[in-house]
């Protein structure tokens, strides 16, 4: 999923499920801030302190993708959460909507609400769990169960519009990294998975993460067409799970919620409505920004979504960098924000897949 779900998107459900408005914000951040924090380093303070920087991503065709050791601690835990379905390793790592690994990640998450970070940790699952909705059928690492036939797809019926700007898209994000393509779906294909590695999905592109899509391909390995991909479909059942997860949140941290909420019926139309618009990111983003406007998910406090300042929380290390007393690093989102981090991925990488027989890192 892109900014639109990741951060409009969540904003409006937390909202919408009964969260105030600066909670939801911080969640929301954190939600998008998942795909942004490609730091890594650390911070040491006067008094001795010292911050490692907790990386949750890197862009698709940064060269640490076809690091196995990086594909294992970020993409696995933080994008492409195993659903552990099929008979050898690299099968069970291949993302599944709505697994059953994914609600127990969940609900570990939910049961550490307590925590002083709990806002960044609600955040960063909402990104892990949807993506389990976006990311289905492609896995972590770079394998031979993430390639296709590169000339297999099948967009379903699009706007002209639209299609020549998912392709000018593509050829743009290939040409940036010196890969020669033309506008031929297969061609770009080829040089995204070629880059990456078959790492993810990115021999598909982006085209998991545009909600408006109805599509399929053929998998290489299998030579077998895909069940077709109903993204608003799948997109709505990730609104759904989201709403209920915050309902959770709010009701673990009532401090942070506010007594109204609306029931999901009320507002699965709009969402429906906002899914299959077949528009570009920031026209998909103007859509949610209006539904708040019209009070479409809630009725009380600021109706309007505040914009991201995911880059602010990035500032935060050259920030902290400054700072002479490690303990102001408590009051930091980033800080809050790492720790979140690091309770995930260790208790994915170390407790809930092996449980399920997953020994990934």
């Amino acid at each position: 999923m892109q900014l639109d779900m990741h951060y409009y998107g969540v904003f409006a459900l937390a909202r919408a499920a009964g969260i105030k408005h600066e909670p939801a914000r911080v969640i929301a951040t954190a939600s998008q801030f998942v795909d942004d924090n490609g730091n890594k380093g650390h911070v040491v303070f006067d008094d001795g302190g010292r911050i490692d920087f907790e990386a949750t991503a890197h862009h698709t065709t940064h060269l640490k993708n076809i690091d196995e050791e990086d594909q294992r601690q970020i993409w696995v835990p933080f994008h492409f959460l195993p659903g552990n379905e099929g008979k050898t390793f690299f099968e069970c790592l291949v993302c599944r909507k709505n697994s059953a690994i994914a609600r127990e990640m969940v609900d570990h998450n939910l049961y550490h609400m307590n925590q002083p970070f709990a806002l960044e940790l609600a955040g960063l699952t909402a990104h892990v769990y949807a993506d389990t909705f976006s990311h289905y059928g492609f896995s972590g690492v770079s394998a031979e169960e993430n390639k296709i036939v590169n000339d297999s797809f099948d967009l379903g019926a699009l706007k002209p519009s639209i299609k020549k700007y998912i392709e000018e898209k593509a050829e743009k994000f290939l040409e940036k990294y010196g890969i020669e393509c033309g506008a031929l779906e297969h061609i770009l294909s080829y040089g995204a998975e070629t880059f990456s590695g078959a790492l993810g999905h990115g021999a598909v592109l982006t085209y998991p993460d545009r909600p408006y899509l109805v599509w399929s391909f053929v998998y290489e390995k299998s030579n077998q067409r895909c069940e077709t991909r109903n993204n608003p479909r799948t997109f709505l059942e990730a609104c759904k799970e989201l709403y209920e997860f915050f309902r959770k949140v709010a009701e673990a941290r009532p401090e942070y919620a506010e007594g109204k909420f609306k029931k999901f019926k009320e507002i699965e139309k709009p969402i429906t409505q906002i899914l299959i618009k077949q528009a570009k990111k920031k026209n998909r983003v103007n859509a949610w920004k209006t539904a708040v406007k019209e009070e479409v998910f809630f009725t009380n406090g600021v109706k309007k979504i505040p914009p991201y300042v995911g880059d602010r929380w990035l500032k935060e290390a050259y920030v902290l960098n400054d700072t002479e007393h490690s303990k102001k690093a408590l009051d930091s989102p980033l800080y809050r924000f790492y720790q979140a981090a690091a309770l995930h991925r260790t208790h994915v990488l170390r407790n809930l897949l092996p449980k399920h027989g997953l020994v990934v890192a």
